[in-house]
C-alpha cells in the first residue's frame, strides 16, 4: 500500500494493518519528522511537493524492489506533501515479515532509497528565508550499500 497525501498519518493504525496476519512475526516501521535544524541552520517548517503519478510509480517501484530482496508479507509507505510544522510527520514505512532480519533489512532499504529515488521536492523555511533542499551525498552513500 501506497499513498502520497496531504493528510496526516496515524501509527497506531498503520501498525494495525501490518499485524493482522499470523504468520507476522515481526513488524518495523519508521517515521520521519519534520526538525527544527537542517544542514546548520535553525528551520521553522517545509514544504514537499511532488508530481502526481511519477512519485506513486516511483515508490511503487522501491516497494517491489524490496519485495523482490526480502520474504515481506505487507509493506506500506506513506509520504506527505504541503506545508509542514515542526514536529510534524512526513513519511511512515512499514514492514511486516515472518522475521526480523527482513523486515529491518527492508525498511532500512525502502528508507535509503526514498532518499535518493522518490521524486519529492523540498523547500525548508528558515530565518533568512525559503530554500530547497538538495540530496545528500550521505544519503546516496548510504543508497549504494544496498
Amino acid at each position: 500500500m501506497i499513498r502520497v497525501q496531504t493528510e496526516d498519518f496515524c501509527l497506531a493504525t498503520e501498525y494495525a494493518a501490518l499485524s493482522q496476519s499470523h504468520q507476522t512475526g515481526a513488524v518495523v516501521t519508521f517515521v520521519g519528522k519534520v526538525r527544527e535544524m537542517n544542514q546548520g541552520a535553525a528551520v521553522s517548517g517545509m514544504t514537499l511537493e511532488h508530481y502526481p503519478g511519477m512519485t506513486e510509480h516511483a515508490l511503487a517501484q522501491i516497494v517491489s524492489e524490496a519485495q523482490g530482496r526480502w520474504p515481506l508479507l505487507e509493506c506500506r509507505v506513506i509520504h506527505r506533501v504541503g506545508a509542514l510544522e515542526l514536529g510534524d510527520q512526513i513519511v511512515f514505512v512499514g514492514v511486516a515479515s515472518a522475521h526480523r532480519e527482513a523486515a529491518f533489512a527492508a525498511c532500512h532499504f525502502i528508507m535509503d532509497y526514498l532518499k535518493t529515488r522518490a521524486p519529492f521536492w523540498k523547500k525548508e523555511r528558515t530565518a533568512d528565508g525559503e530554500r530547497w533542499v538538495d540530496a545528500k551525498d550521505s544519503d546516496t552513500d548510504a543508497a549504494r550499500k544496498w
